[in-house]
């Protein structure tokens, strides 16, 4: 374990952050605190608290931080920034939805010493090999464990460590395995004692088994055992095989075995190859780029996010930039902003008619025009809500001229009046502004418009407040609330504010002028007011855009599926959710995908399954937020209803067959130490309507750490480019709601088939290692 420590040696930066400094924790203009913050020997973990005696500390691992921002770089640092200069300011951007933690050095020298000492930690994180994530993850248990800081591990300390790991091991064998690891006969486990202790605990029969099989000799996989292997079992293309085997041996086998130089794979590379990315149940060549991206941008699913400011609820939430940061990092590629006119004549966002906090256009556009390319470098599309006065909305044109500059589209690509949408090729690194315009493209390219002063009408199509009256007529429930005027109610600075729901609670979509300005600055993104199928497919042009709630959209797809994917062959349709969800809550995405919907906007914001789904559909291809819609979606001569997809003209169900084998190391949920899971595996499929399953293995009883089931379930999948999998796993709880556990969502079509590792991920989308599943996967033809 020492290894870890390695990196140390040399690095002032490091040195001065395990001997400690005083820093400002800053929350806010006026929440300035002082904390002493220092670098655990470990080089893993960071240990702060309070400078008054007695009073707790804290700790976070090096492994939460996602980045350093230097300077004002936060809503919060900028607060302050007339107070403290940027060369001693910094923020540690956490993974997941954790908050910042913004801090000020009292020197620009420390705070470069923290800032470069940070980055290097995590530069030795991404580059860690398998083994070397590993034996850190050991490290850290040993630390949590060693009550003492001796350095050593006593039995009574193991029997708590494994409760702490999720084992609930028999006393007599637990002694036993510890005994055997305590080669130097003192009574308890030093550094490499430990390892083997793990080593031993963590011995995986499952993987053996499978190895035996395969194996000459039981002691090794020749050459030929493994291409055998990897032809029979894992499917890999027979012509790349031999080559194939040649590269696991060379990348997996420890290089002190001697079992490297007869070509060979021990147990030891075996397991490694099976816990790598390539024994990964997601295909390594679909995780990279593999899509064409020069087809027009209506024929992609689009990454998107609703109320993209808001970081919390919709009601008393907290709206940030930091939500469009974030958003962006994650690969959303359609982004909403909800403008009103602000004081000074700055236009603002906030979620209209509610109580929450309310942030600067400007600052909007500003992280924009930072954070738009970072992980993506396919177009943005940057939805607008318009509730503004014509003053303001020119000064909203003004801001994304003058800080976008050529990063805005302001034109056709190559000045002429277009047919079809150009592609996310031909769009990379561009903005594109969604909104109401004045006429069309036709007329903006060929001279000028009608002058301004006749210029009205709705400057918004999407006015949640409105929507709110028509979703409450798709409710029994809320109509008997609305008859009772029924009331929520809301804390608001010691006061008590009510929000109605009935039909005079909110302001009416109103007529508003619309500056020229603005308007020039749509152009493949005309919002439009949606009549109805047939009206699109007569008068519609290609760029105009309508937007559904979600209700609407459910609508049309049990009136008209068919139709509804029709029209999204031609033209481009954004569902965002109902309005009444002031929770932030979602609604599922996969159906309205199953229409071929492009821009299907959730609240990024909200952990839960309908995140998960998102997550997993745009997991693929390089993660660029740009997923090639099917060829069926894609082609106006070919019909396909989501309702009846075996109608459908090359219509080929699979079998899907999955052996749940085992878990490892599977996160605590409970935090009491005496509490151990007691795991199932539920395995769902989202797609159309006929493929949406659900199948569970039984529980297993106090063990998480290394549960065995060998549990098959079957399912058909009749619409295969359509369909997610999705791997949960629960704790289960007879008297009370199961415990969520982590869970793993991917496309099915980018599924690899063989013995595979399932990596989990958290509720919030981030990984948990080494928690995983091993399993068994086998898609054969059923026509």
């Amino acid at each position: 374990l020492s290894t870890l420590k390695q990196g140390i040696q040399g690095d002032d930066n490091l040195q001065s952050m395990i001997v400690g400094t005083v820093m400002r924790k800053i929350k806010s203009r006026t929440w300035k605190k002082q904390r002493y913050f220092k670098l655990q020997e470990d080089c893993m973990t960071i240990w702060y608290k309070s400078k008054k005696a007695g009073n707790a500390h804290s700790t976070f691992s090096v492994n939460d931080v996602e980045t350093v921002r230097e300077g004002h770089q936060s809503e919060v640092l900028l607060s302050i920034a007339d107070e403290f200069p940027p060369d001693r300011c910094f923020t540690l951007v956490f993974r997941g939805r954790r908050g910042n933690l913004d801090l000020v050095a009292d020197s620009a020298d420390e705070a470069q010493s923290w800032i470069k000492g940070m980055k290097k930690l995590i530069e030795n994180l991404e580059n860690m090999g398998e083994s070397e994530k590993l034996d850190q993850w050991i490290c850290e248990w040993f630390k949590k464990a060693d009550k003492n800081n001796d350095g050593r591990m006593n039995f009574p300390e193991i029997r708590v460590l494994l409760k702490m790991m999720n084992v609930d091991m028999n006393e007599h064998h637990a002694h036993r395995l510890f005994m055997t690891a305590d080669k130097s006969q003192t009574g308890t486990l030093e550094d490499d004692e430990f390892v083997l202790f793990y080593k031993m605990l963590t011995q995986r029969e499952d993987v053996l088994r499978v190895f035996q099989d395969y194996s000459g000799d039981g002691q090794k996989l020749s050459l030929r055992d493994l291409e055998e292997f990897l032809r029979d079992e894992q499917l890999e293309e027979v012509d790349r095989v031999q080559q194939l085997a040649m590269e696991l041996i060379e990348r997996y086998e420890p290089s002190d075995t001697g079992t490297k130089m007869l070509k060979a794979m021990s147990i030891d590379g075996f397991l490694m190859y099976l816990a790598s990315a390539e024994g990964s149940i997601f295909h390594p060549r679909q995780q990279s780029l593999y899509q064409d991206m020069t087809q027009p941008l209506n024929h992609y699913f689009i990454s998107s996010s609703h109320n993209t400011y808001l970081m919390e609820d919709q009601l008393r939430g907290h709206s940030s930039v930091e939500g469009y940061i974030r958003a962006l990092k994650r690969g959303c590629r359609c982004v909403e902003v909800d403008c009103w006119d602000g004081p000074n004549g700055e236009p603002i966002v906030y979620h209209g008619h509610t109580f929450t906090s309310k942030i600067l256009f400007k600052d909007v556009v500003i992280a924009l025009r930072n954070y738009a390319f970072k992980v993506s470098e396919y177009p943005v599309i940057l939805s607008t809500e318009n509730h503004c006065g014509v003053e303001q909305q020119r000064v909203m044109a003004q801001h994304l001229n003058t800080i976008l500059g050529d990063k805005l589209l302001k034109s056709t690509l190559d000045g002429k009046i277009p047919v079809s949408f150009p592609s996310p090729e031909e769009l990379k690194g561009k903005i594109l502004l969604k909104g109401k315009k004045i006429g069309g493209l036709e007329e903006s390219l060929n001279g000028p418009v009608e002058p301004e002063d006749s210029l009205t009408g709705e400057v918004s199509d999407e006015d949640e407040a409105a929507d709110i009256d028509e979703d409450s007529l798709h409710s029994n429930s809320l109509r008997r609330m609305a008859k009772k005027r029924s009331t929520l109610q809301f804390p608001s600075n010691g006061s008590i504010k009510f929000i109605q729901f009935n039909s005079r609670s909110f302001p009416q979509k109103s007529k508003q002028r619309l500056s020229k300005e603005l308007s020039d600055c749509v152009v493949y993104c005309k919002s439009v007011h949606f009549s109805s199928f047939k009206h699109s497919r007569i008068h519609s042009k290609f760029y105009e855009i309508s937007s559904f709630t979600e209700s609407k959209a459910r609508k049309h797809l049990r009136e008209a599926g068919a139709e509804f994917v029709h029209h999204n062959a031609r033209q481009l349709t954004r569902v965002y959710p109902s309005g009444l969800r002031t929770d932030s809550s979602n609604f599922n995405p996969q159906e309205m995908w199953n229409t071929g919907t492009q821009i299907v906007a959730l609240n990024f914001q909200t952990a839960g399954v309908e995140m998960d789904l998102n997550d997993g559909l745009f997991s693929q291809n390089g993660r660029c937020g740009y997923v090639l819609k099917p060829d069926f979606m894609r082609m106006s001569e070919r019909s396909f209803d989501p309702e009846v997809p075996i109608n459908r003209e090359g219509y080929r169900p699979l079998s899907l067959c999955i052996q749940v084998i085992s878990g490892q190391q599977l996160p605590k949920v409970n935090i009491k130490e005496s509490s151990v899971v007691d795991p199932f595996v539920r395995v769902e499929i989202h797609g159309v309507p006929l493929d949406q399953a659900k199948q569970e293995t039984r529980y297993i009883d106090n063990n998480g750490f290394n549960p065995v089931w060998y549990d098959t379930l079957r399912f058909t999948i009749h619409a295969p480019e359509l369909a997610l999998v999705r791997f949960v796993v629960e704790d289960y709880d007879k008297a009370s709601r199961n415990d969520f556990v982590g869970q793993y969502t991917l496309p099915f079509s980018c599924i690899q088939q063989g013995y595979r590792h399932i990596h989990l991920l958290s509720k919030d989308g981030t990984s948990i290692p080494p928690a995983s599943l091993f399993v068994h996967v086998r898609i054969t033809n059923l026509v």
